[in-house]
């Protein structure tokens, strides 16, 4: 487990961010009422890396209007988790409430027009389900990483993998 510091964290977030004990989980409330709780699970999907799966939850359902300090917030325990591990980060979009698009474009954005975005590796893929539902799910690496390489290629070839339809 990777140990974030939250006085840092917050030494870069608009919003107050706590945390649960004992998880990688941390929540923050929104000026607009709305509470998200980010967390990092410990994901055996990438075997050439250890990995984390990383999730954004809007917890009490409430609709978040476009807010850059909810951006700011989650790029801030981002960026903590980068400072206090070279692993690689997953992010998959949730399909449920068929968003999953937006979600993944929003979060290339964030990273993409960050000040940090050379420091990191963001790939994102579209595998498309049986059904053609589209899912998208993105890694995040530093450049630094020593297993770089075997980390890419390991995501393009199950990307690919995925994709393949079933015969």
């Amino acid at each position: 487990m990777v140990d974030l510091n939250l006085d840092r964290i917050n030494s870069h977030s608009p919003y107050v961010v706590t945390a649960s004990e004992g998880s990688m989980s941390f929540q923050f409330v929104t000026d607009f009422g709305v509470t998200y709780n980010v967390s990092f699970l410990e994901d055996e999907l990438m075997l050439s890396d250890e990995s984390y799966q990383f999730i954004i939850a809007n917890t009490n359902n409430k609709k978040s209007p476009r807010d850059s300090k909810m951006k700011q917030t989650i790029m801030a325990i981002v960026y903590e988790f980068f400072e206090c591990s070279n692993t690689t980060l997953l992010y998959i979009c949730e399909t449920g409430d068929s968003k999953q698009e937006m979600r993944n474009r929003l979060f290339e954005i964030w990273f993409n027009s960050s000040l940090r975005k050379s420091d990191f590796v963001f790939m994102s893929a579209d595998i498309r389900d049986a059904e053609g539902i589209p899912n998208y799910a993105a890694i995040v690496v530093r450049l630094d990483n020593p297993r770089l390489t075997s980390v890419i290629a390991e995501f393009t070839e199950t990307v690919q993998l995925l994709s393949q339809k079933p015969e």
